[in-house]
């Protein structure tokens, strides 16, 4: 690990750290007071930096963390964005990274435009949820004299970062309690991809499941694969309104600036 820099983000105490783990950056934000709850994004880019993000539009995940937490009156989350490896060196490291490797691996076809000269055993889906749980979390976790062990841990991720939320919660249960998966983007394999992520989920007890989607765009073409999805939720056991969530936000799309503007309901959906 590497320090990078460090800088603020306006009415959000304290400042972000940037950190390099073997090439890979992340970006890492923790309240000025010891906290039980720890919350891990894909696409990290996205999440505190505008001078990074999509169309310099983040998620404002600090800030909408500071909002719930007030309102709940606990101590808000430290907040951990992962980067994805994606470059001009390396064009599919989003898809590398983020692609449930074990369900693509195992027989579900990716539909849709894939370049015919990408091969499914470059997927490092594994490799990269290896190394937030056996590095990164606990690196940083150490660094803020947190004790990962004790922290309530939940991931987050839009598209594909949604996708690989649902297969961390089911890869490792014993380190997250929660996925929160926004415009899971279930096109890339069909029902075929549902039926292998929400079977892969732990048995509805102690952990959490949000789902959403928005209606425009790339969005509309979700729902009756989210749908397809809730039914096969409530038919494992999970209970509606309880420990999962599914939404449909009207006028919503496929981009920063939808999701930023619904966070606070699936942060406390987790928090509260």
């Amino acid at each position: 690990m590497q320090r990078i820099n460090r800088f603020q983000i306006r009415s959000v105490p304290g400042e972000v750290h940037t950190l390099d783990f073997d090439g890979r950056r992340v970006d890492y934000w923790a309240p000025p007071t010891p906290t039980d709850r720890l919350l891990i994004a894909h696409d990290g880019q996205n999440v505190f930096d505008r001078r990074t993000a999509t169309r310099m539009m983040t998620w404002k995940m600090a800030q909408s963390a500071l909002r719930v937490s007030e309102k709940l009156g606990i101590t808000p989350p430290a907040i951990i964005g992962v980067f994805h490896s994606q470059s001009d060196e390396n064009p599919w490291g989003r898809f590398k990274d983020l692609t449930p490797e074990d369900v693509f691996k195992g027989g579900v076809k990716p539909l849709g435009a894939i370049d015919p000269t990408f091969s499914l055993d470059q997927l490092e889906g594994n490799k990269y949820l290896s190394q937030i749980t056996d590095d990164i979390a606990p690196t940083i976790c150490a660094e803020l004299g947190l004790e990962i062990a004790k922290l309530d841990k939940a991931i987050i991720g839009s598209s594909m970062g949604g996708l690989a939320s649902l297969y961390a919660l089911g890869k490792r249960p014993d380190f997250f309690t929660t996925a929160l998966s926004f415009s899971t983007h279930w096109p890339i394999g069909g029902n075929p991809l549902v039926d292998a992520l929400i079977n892969g989920l732990p048995q509805p007890s102690s952990h959490k499941v949000w789902m959403s989607h928005g209606d425009k765009g790339l969005d509309a073409e979700y729902s009756p694969f989210q749908k397809y999805a809730d039914a096969l939720m409530i038919e494992k056991g999970w209970h509606l309104q309880q420990d999962f969530m599914t939404k449909t936000y009207s006028r919503s799309g496929h981009n920063e600036r939808s999701w930023a503007k619904y966070i606070d309901q699936p942060m406390n959906f987790w928090l509260a």
